[in-house]
């Protein structure tokens, strides 16, 4: 089993991935790496987010979800619920997104906002990193996708020979299997 982190119950425990990137784009693609794999069941994904510093200094957090909308739909529908039991839904409306946005925006699901700000920081400027939860162990095939996409691993859960192993990975050149190119 590569990279795993097996718990007592059987599942997998967390792992903390954190990889910075030379240019401001790069970690928004290899994140897009992550939800292609999560997708093809590949990972279990808890939580994804690019952390950009702009050439200004200012550090921006790209979230994988939108707390602030979701509780806001999800207070309007209750507020809906709530204003036709006292017959007027679109006060119910108003209040319960409202609340909802507020909820949503004081919540903090997965990787810690306040942690990914103190540490960027430290980045240069015009730079970014992916801080990425993982669920699930990386396997082979989870390397295999991210070999050569660059990157170097500044903090991490996994055991030292594990952080390694990915860094390797990460540095390595991808061959290039394209069968047009080999026969030219």
């Amino acid at each position: 089993m590569l990279l795993s982190g097996a718990n007592l119950k059987g599942g997998f425990m967390r792992k903390l991935i954190v990889v910075t990137y030379d240019n401001e784009f790069k970690a928004e693609e290899v994140r897009l790496d992550f939800l292609k794999m999560q997708k093809s069941y590949l990972l279990s994904l808890e939580d994804a987010v690019v952390v950009v510093k702009k050439p200004n200094g200012k550090v921006r957090l790209h979230q994988m979800y939108n707390l602030t909308a979701g509780g806001a739909v999800g207070g309007g529908f209750w507020g809906v619920l709530i204003g036709l039991i006292f017959m007027n839904p679109l006060l119910g409306l108003v209040v319960g997104a409202g609340a909802g946005a507020v909820a949503g925006a004081l919540s903090d699901a997965g990787i810690n906002d306040d942690f990914m700000k103190e540490l960027a920081k430290n980045f240069q400027p015009g730079t970014s990193a992916l801080f990425v939860l993982v669920d699930s162990e990386l396997t082979d095939k989870v390397l295999d996708e991210l070999r050569g996409t660059g990157g170097t691993v500044i903090q991490s859960s996994l055991s030292s020979a594990d952080e390694a192993r990915l860094q390797k990975v990460l540095d390595e050149v991808r061959q290039n299997t394209d069968p047009v190119s080999e026969n030219s």
